[in-house]
């Protein structure tokens, strides 16, 4: 049985994203926000990027360079479901598993995940860019589900995407020599001309395509918006490059069964740079607060 329509299989194709409400339970919602709501806590008597480290040794919790005790800026959590049962709960079990088994699937895995989070007053922005440039694969059936953590808006920080962007071409994320992971400075504004907000609340999900044109503004609002960031492939679908944000759980078969050969997609693709530092956000640009002192 099927989790999405057919009408809602066809617009994702369409516009290479969906919206669906209520993608998770009130309990697992709960649960997750209780987990952020202590790691933000936690947060406050740190200085510097903190907690235990994922697997490839960098620091698990990253803040902003304007993060202080009174006015956390905690930005991103990488893989937290290596270290929260909630978490990994919903990364393996949730509707918006099933949703993505019925885009790329049958069968499916794991790539990573993690946790974006814009808290009031903090100046954490994202610039556009496709995922598929950070994680190339053989073949591009790669869904990210976007959880809303938060009711979110256009005040708040809410993602914004260029609808039908997945069917053009992969933008450079370099500058000449230099990979900076955002698209030049003209791409930029184009797609912001193009581009439509995904609004939501909490416990809706965006499911993109990895190649779909997006990103973000800053949050100018008192109201905090997180993400829980999840990105399958399907099953045949072969990492080109290191992951950018390697799991204990990465490779992992989610629905389905594993593949017995790699399937391949003509056609160039330029590799990425990864990020040494705790989060992605120093590569556009924006310093954490231990590079900030």
């Amino acid at each position: 049985m099927k989790t999405l329509t057919k009408e809602q299989y066809d617009a994702f194709w369409r516009d290479g994203y969906l919206m669906v409400e209520d993608a998770v339970t009130p309990s697992q919602l709960a649960a997750l926000q209780a987990e952020i709501r202590a790691w933000i806590e936690e947060s406050r008597a740190h200085q510097k990027p903190f907690g235990p480290p994922t697997i490839d040794g960098r620091p698990r919790f990253d803040m902003g360079a304007e993060h202080s005790a009174e006015r956390p800026a905690l930005r991103r959590i990488n893989n937290p479901s290596d270290i929260s049962d909630a978490y990994r709960e919903v990364m393996l079990d949730a509707r918006t598993v099933d949703m993505v088994a019925d885009l790329v699937g049958p069968d499916v895995k794991f790539h990573h995940c993690k946790i974006n989070l814009k808290l009031s007053g903090a100046r954490t922005e994202v610039s556009y860019h496709q995922d598929f440039a950070y994680t190339p694969h053989t073949n591009d059936d790669i869904v990210t589900a976007l959880l809303f953590l938060d009711d979110i808006d256009e005040d708040n920080g809410c993602l914004t995407v260029v609808p039908g962007s997945h069917k053009g071409p992969l933008l450079s994320l370099f500058e000449g020599e230099r990979f900076t992971g955002a698209v030049a400075a003209d791409a930029e504004k184009q797609a912001l001309a193009q581009s439509i907000p995904c609004i939501g609340k909490a416990g809706a999900v965006c499911l993109m395509h990895t190649k779909l044109l997006h990103g973000s503004a800053a949050n100018r609002s008192d109201a905090s918006r997180g993400l829980y960031i999840c990105v399958y492939t399907a099953a045949d679908a072969v990492p080109i490059a290191r992951n950018p944000m390697p799991s204990l759980n990465e490779g992992r078969i989610v629905r389905g069964k594993e593949a017995r050969f790699a399937r391949l997609s003509e056609g160039l693709v330029e590799l990425p740079k990864q990020p040494k530092t705790a989060s992605f956000f120093t590569v556009i640009g924006q310093e954490s607060k231990q590079a900030a002192e």
